[in-house]
């Protein structure tokens, strides 16, 4: 890990691909499943610039035709910036990321592609706290813009396939505990999301379309020994209430996922590499299968 630590809580929360054409649910979860599994999210890393990217693949079948295949491809780049200040005894960091995403949908061999940029990810602070006995704590907060290349709004939808991004915005606080002692990482995070109406959807045939808040959380049980380091990761998403078009509940609409998978590491001094893999244990209401992910983290010190 870089000096111990790894990198911050919310940065790399980008992007989750949750299509589910056949209820007409929303097309995008702000947060990408399982994306900061690996790291040590209650802590941010010693000051200086860190610049972090995940390669995340997926491939998933729709809970209510599985004839439908559902693959992409999310390239989460993240820029950190661990600033050395001190805000109410918390080491502050900031962070901002923008995502692109390629999709492919459809029965197999009939697949729509389509490649694009998703929303902005800006992260105007990150607390950390050293507490004591080795543990660390994290508040966070992440807002998605409105800026997708495509969405599915009225005037901005793609050719084929599906938009690239969500078609309002999205405000995430978030809360990480770490414990960091003795070569490991035990990490929990929780997250909030709560979305704007998008008023322009073609799902509410021009009128307005509001996503349900959900509720997720992603854990961490890592042990490193010399370079390498292994452990297990996983997430849970729960969907708190039903979206709505024109103000009628969506029928499906409420998603819940429980996926499991391993990690490991290396540290090539200064880059470190994770890789991870997990399948979904728990799909109801939404598309389900496996995601794989490459992080890669550089520190550019300051």
């Amino acid at each position: 890990m870089i000096k111990k630590f790894v990198c911050c809580a919310a940065v790399v929360a980008a992007a989750g691909f949750v299509s589910n054409v056949a209820s007409a649910e929303e097309l995008w979860d702000p947060h990408l499943f399982g994306i900061n599994e690996g790291l040590a999210l209650g802590a941010n890393p010693p000051p200086g610039v860190y610049v972090i990217n995940n390669s995340y693949w997926n491939t998933f079948k729709l809970p209510n035709n599985t004839a439908i295949k559902l693959d992409g491809y999310v390239d989460v780049p993240v820029v950190l910036w661990s600033t050395g200040l001190k805000i109410l005894g918390a080491d502050y960091a900031v962070g901002i990321s923008q995502p692109f995403d390629f999709t492919s949908i459809g029965p197999s061999g009939a697949q729509a592609n389509h490649w694009g940029t998703y929303n902005t990810l800006l992260i105007p602070y990150i607390l950390s706290w050293a507490l004591p006995y080795d543990l660390h704590v994290s508040t966070s907060l992440g807002v998605y813009a409105d800026d997708a290349s495509s969405s599915m709004a009225v005037g901005h939808t793609p050719a084929v396939g599906v938009g690239a991004g969500m078609a309002n915005w999205t405000i995430e606080p978030g809360v990480a505990i770490s414990y960091l002692h003795n070569g490991w990482n035990l990490t929990l995070e929780t997250y909030y999301d709560t979305s704007t109406e998008d008023s322009h959807s073609v799902f509410a045939n021009g009128g307005a379309y509001q996503s349900g808040d959900e509720f997720g959380t992603s854990f961490t049980v890592m042990k490193t020994v010399g370079k390498w380091s292994g452990g297990l990761g996983g997430y849970t998403l729960n969907q708190l209430n039903h979206d709505t078009a024109q103000g009628v509940t969506v029928p499906g609409a409420m998603d819940q996922k429980i996926g499991l998978g391993p990690i490991v590491g290396y540290n090539f001094g200064p880059l470190e590499v994770q890789a991870m893999y997990n399948h979904d244990v728990v799909d109801h209401y939404a598309p389900g299968g496996d995601f794989f992910n490459v992080r890669f983290i550089v520190p550019i010190k300051y």
